[in-house]
């Protein structure tokens, strides 16, 4: 059984925990990685989220996935294709590591975009901020025990926000 939603209150060490990931996924990867952003529910401060790290590795092209797998391979990720999202390609994170998810995405991808673009959207507006984190609770109480029901269950608020 997967494990369950949990929603937790925001954590100030959370972009921490992003940095510490940031920074050996920098070291592994020099140049590869134009940057590194900190995207999901963690990257907002104050917002409730489930105390997992997102974080999109920027490449230049979809001709850098290789290289990148090719790094990443020793530090323990385990490449999982695109998931079903083109122009992003997820990476089971290695054993006993903090909680997060590791995608890369070339610059200009539509899914960058789309992470990129909801962060901000929440940084910036509070009341969204607030909206959002009451229907993730909601949601988490809902769909405990299906991960994809609640993720499938965002989507029509991710959606308005993002047309917003």
């Amino acid at each position: 059984m997967p494990d369950p939603v949990v929603i937790a209150v925001y954590d100030p060490r959370w972009p921490a925990r992003f940095a510490q990931l940031r920074d050996r996924l920098t070291a592994a990867l020099g140049p590869l990685a134009l940057r590194i952003e900190h995207v999901g529910s963690t990257a907002v401060p104050g917002l409730a989220a489930k105390p997992i790290i997102d974080l999109d590795v920027v490449v230049a092209t979809p001709d850098d996935l290789p290289a990148v797998i090719g790094r990443l391979r020793p530090l323990g990720y385990t490449h999982e294709g695109d998931r079903g999202v083109p122009g992003r390609d997820a990476f089971a994170a290695p054993p006993g590591s903090p909680p997060h998810h590791l995608y890369v995405c070339p610059a200009g991808s539509p899914a960058l975009a789309r992470h990129l673009t909801l962060r901000d959207r929440l940084r910036a507006d509070p009341a969204a901020a607030r909206a959002y984190a009451d229907l993730k609770r909601a949601l988490a109480d809902r769909f405990r025990n299906d991960r994809v029901a609640y993720t499938d269950a965002k989507t029509a608020f991710i959606d308005a926000l993002l047309a917003g």
